[in-house]
This record gives structure tokens, C-alpha cells and sequence, in this order.
């Protein structure tokens, strides 16, 4: 580095998936990205490429249904372990087994990757508004982030060690989640994570559930045409400032 010049920093966007405008998100996050100059992103579609992802300081993702190798799972909680910063959005601890004859299925076949995320998503209501809180007040990733709107899908998740993740957004719902396999979530505790921080080792993961975004072309092969063009909560100022402070973290801020 030459005196005086400020440190390049490495980072990895992994975007890809089914079911979502990719190509939306992707766009969205490169130009929240491109804000810091110093940062420079390699771009790819899956977790399979630990050169590149061991080569990062910090890793953003936006996935569905896109399922890391054994290899990957290790490589990405060695890598956390190890001091990387993980910004996992929407579906990322996704996976997804559609046509069978209870519903949309969700198989737990990733359990390395779902324990360093700290969830893996099972179900969601149908698409609707509801209210997002503020868990965590004085924390600087939510402080001043009064309680908002949204309509966005609203997970429903496995957290296999809930005591390790510390909640900062939460949100309230008891309910059917019709279509998808395991639907009934009419018992237990109403609060479902909506934001949280997993720390792990000397890295960790900044886990946000928001941020749904579809068009017209993005069911297929199951539906050639998708007659609405979904943007769930990037169009919010809450979410965009989320994603800001986000990447803060990722980059290394601590406030």
C-alpha cells in the first residue's frame, strides 16, 4: 500500500438463485457497494470459489435455493471463524424442494452452512404487510430505526442455537403458512427474527430476512409470467439505510 493511500479492500457479492429478480438485487447491491471506493467486489453465483471468498475481507449475499457443496460449507465457517464478515439477505439460508404433495419442502441438507448463518429458512405466509420492530434500540446497526411497515415475505425459520444470535429487528406472527410443507405455526412464541447478528469465532454474521424483489420472468420453468413486479422492501428508506449500516459492518465498523 502506498503512504497515504487508503486500503483497497477485497469483497465477494454472491447472488444467485430461483424465484427472485437476481439480476434486481444484484444491481441494487453493486451500486450500495460502489459508495466506497475503496472497495472492490468480485461477483459470483454460488459459494463454490474459496479462493475468491478466502481472498475477501467481507461477503454479501442474496440467494435462493442455492445449495453449497460440504467443501463450501466448511470453507465459509472457516472462514467466518477466522474473522470474515458475512451480510446474508432474504434467502440466503434457503433451500427449496417444490411439486411434492404437502407443499413447497425445505430439507435441512445443508446443516454446516445453517449453523454459521445461525437459521435456515422452512415456510412463509403468503405475501402481506406487517410490522417490523425495533429489538435493539441502542445498538448502532438499528438505533433510531423507528418501528416500520413493510410487505414482504415474512420467515418463518429452524434457529438451532437461538441463545447465539442477538435479535435487533423482530416482527410478530402466529399463523398458516399455506402452501408450503410445514404450515402450521399456530403455537409457540409469536416472535419471529427479522434481523440478527450471529457472532462466530472472530467473524460472524449479519443475517436480514427483508428484501424480496421479483418480476415478470423470475417463476419460471413453473410460470413463464409472473403478472406483478414484486420490490418488497428495497423500496423503503428503513431498508436501505439497514443495508447501508450493513455494509459498514462488513467492512468492519464496530459503531
Amino acid at each position: 500500500m502506498s503512504v497515504g493511500h487508503p486500503e483497497r479492500i477485497e469483497a465477494c457479492l454472491v447472488a444467485g438463485g430461483r424465484y427472485h429478480d437476481i439480476d434486481y438485487a444484484r444491481r441494487e447491491l453493486l451500486g450500495l457497494l460502489g459508495e466506497h471506493e475503496r472497495v472492490r467486489v468480485t461477483v459470483r453465483d454460488d459459494w463454490e470459489d474459496l479462493d475468491v471468498i478466502g481472498a475477501s475481507r467481507f461477503v454479501v449475499s442474496y440467494t435462493c435455493d442455492v445449495r453449497p457443496s460440504p467443501a463450501a460449507q466448511v470453507g465459509l465457517a472457516d472462514w467466518v471463524q477466522a474473522g470474515g464478515r458475512l451480510l446474508a439477505l432474504h434467502a440466503t439460508n434457503s433451500a427449496l424442494d417444490l411439486g411434492g404433495p404437502r407443499g413447497v419442502e425445505s430439507p435441512r441438507g445443508f446443516p454446516t452452512f445453517a449453523d454459521t448463518l445461525g437459521s435456515q429458512f422452512v415456510a412463509h405466509p403468503p405475501i402481506g404487510p406487517y410490522t417490523v420492530t425495533n429489538a435493539a434500540p441502542d445498538h448502532w446497526l438499528v438505533a433510531g430505526i423507528a418501528d416500520f411497515e413493510t410487505t414482504d415475505e415474512l420467515y418463518l425459520m429452524e434457529h438451532r442455537d437461538p441463545d447465539a444470535l442477538e435479535p435487533l429487528l423482530v416482527t410478530h406472527w402466529l399463523g398458516i403458512a399455506d402452501g408450503f410443507a410445514e404450515s402450521d405455526w399456530t403455537t409457540g412464541s409469536a416472535e419471529r427474527c427479522v434481523q440478527y447478528l450471529r457472532p462466530l469465532g472472530a467473524g460472524g454474521v449479519l443475517y436480514n430476512t427483508l428484501g424480496h424483489c421479483r418480476g415478470h420472468y423470475d417463476m419460471a420453468p413453473g410460470r413463464d409470467w409472473w403478472p406483478t413486479v414484486d420490490r418488497g422492501s428495497w423500496e423503503l428508506p428503513e431498508y436501505r439505510e439497514l443495508l447501508r449500516r450493513g455494509l459498514r459492518w462488513a467492512m468492519g465498523a464496530e459503531s
